[in-house]
């Protein structure tokens, strides 16, 4: 298969994303929580069905995150925030297009947190070994789940 990125969202408490032990890939809960883990390429090990899309192109890759990112522009606790993300469009698309991982997190209002990333698959710069969560399904264009 040939290289893509999947893409994954995380929308939730702050006192959740600091409880490092489920975040972490040798925790029980590990593979069954919706939680970033701590290291990038441990969203690979985590179950297919929370990966949100799957894109050879690293545009479209680029433009779902965004996408993401602008959804939730309004609740930034940083306003300068809310105008960056169509910006990096094309620094994603770039990031992407060298196979690396693209990572985004924010504070929102009330104590919440949004993570939007990208991880690189088939395989990963760092982590070769790591199987694809969705092997089996070929990317491409608008391959959102």
């Amino acid at each position: 298969m040939e290289r893509h990125h999947h893409g994954y969202t995380w929308l939730g408490s702050g006192f959740d994303l600091h409880q490092d032990g489920p975040r972490r890939a040798v925790h029980p809960t590990f593979a069954t929580n919706p939680l970033p883990p701590l290291e990038v390429a441990h969203w690979l090990l985590k179950p297919a069905a929370l990966v949100r899309g799957t894109w050879s192109d690293p545009r479209e890759a680029a433009e779902w995150f965004a996408s993401h990112v602008r959804a939730h522009s309004d609740s930034f606790t940083e306003r300068a925030e809310r105008f960056r993300a169509d910006d990096r469009i094309p620094a994603i698309a770039e990031q992407a297009a060298e196979g690396a991982d693209v990572v985004g997190g924010w504070w929102l209002t009330g104590q919440r947190f949004l993570s939007v990333t990208l991880v690189a698959c088939s395989p990963h710069r760092l982590r070769p070994s790591y199987p694809c969560p969705v092997a089996g399904s070929a990317p491409g264009a608008g391959a959102e789940l």
